[in-house]
This record gives structure tokens, sequence and C-alpha cells, in this order.
């Protein structure tokens, strides 16, 4: 049943094959386009809240940006030396954060495409990242049984 509330809706999936799926589930139940480029497994997806991007996160260490309407790669962010779990976007979708199997956080700026911040202190993975509500720390959790918070 196609749901008729919801233009301009998107849903990206991704898969253990690599690769993403965009799809428009207001008007069909088929893909618009096969997003590619991963060369391991996405782990994650997520739309920036400016509705203008989507970050993948992937167990080829890279976290790569895609546009939001069509799809279309934009680029590939670099540095982390291990998967990638996890992404989180701040409100204002200027900056990104990834969090990896090689003990960091990273915190991106859309603006260079390049790490505005470079977070270590975790003695193992780093499984999960998020912004608080007011966009003034990050916190994250790792396999080293912490969770710390940083202060933007």
């Amino acid at each position: 049943k196609v749901i008729q509330d919801c233009k301009g809706e998107r849903l990206v999936s991704c898969s253990d094959d690599n690769t993403m799926f965009m799809w428009d589930p207001c008007r069909n139940n088929k893909p618009i386009t096969r997003m590619t480029g991963h060369m391991k497994c996405v782990n994650r997806v997520l739309f920036s809240p400016d509705g203008k991007l989507i970050a993948s996160a992937s167990f080829d260490k890279s976290v790569k940006l895609w546009n939001a309407v069509d799809g279309k790669y934009v680029t590939t962010l670099r540095g982390h030396v291990s998967d990638v779990y996890m992404v989180a976007w701040s409100s204002d979708s200027r900056l990104l954060l990834s969090c990896s199997k090689d003990t960091t956080m990273k915190c991106w700026s859309m603006k260079s495409k390049k790490i505005a911040f470079d977070l270590p202190g975790h003695m193992d993975e780093v499984f999960a990242c998020d912004w608080s509500p007011d966009g003034l720390r990050v916190a994250s959790g790792g396999k080293d049984k912490n969770v710390k918070i940083w202060r933007h």
C-alpha cells in the first residue's frame, strides 16, 4: 500500500552487500537509485537535519556523503584507520561525528569536508556517538565500558 501523505519523503536503506538504495515510499515500492561506492558493509546511513546530505558509515574505514535528493555521490571522508560504526549530525548540519573500531571519534566540517576535531580517548572500539540537544557537547560510548562527554 502506498502512503498518500508524505510528499517528497525519501528513505535510504543500507546493507552488508556494500550498497544502499534510495526509495520514495510515497510513490513506488521500487528503489529510485542504487548507491554504490563503499567497498565493505555499510553500517549506518543518516540524513542531515537540513535535508541536503546523507552520510554513510562503513567497514571500509570511510564515511561517504551523498546528495539527499537524487542519491548521487558527493565525497568521501577519510581519516579512520578501521571500521566506522556510526555517524551523527549536529542540529545545524555543519558538523558530522563518526566513531570507529580505531578507538577514535572524529568531527568533520561540512564546509571543508575535513576533520575539524579528532577525539581520541577511548581505550577500545567506539560503538556510539551523538550530539547533545543544545549542540554544545558530544557523547561517545565504547567497548572499554566508558561513556565520554566532550565539550564543543
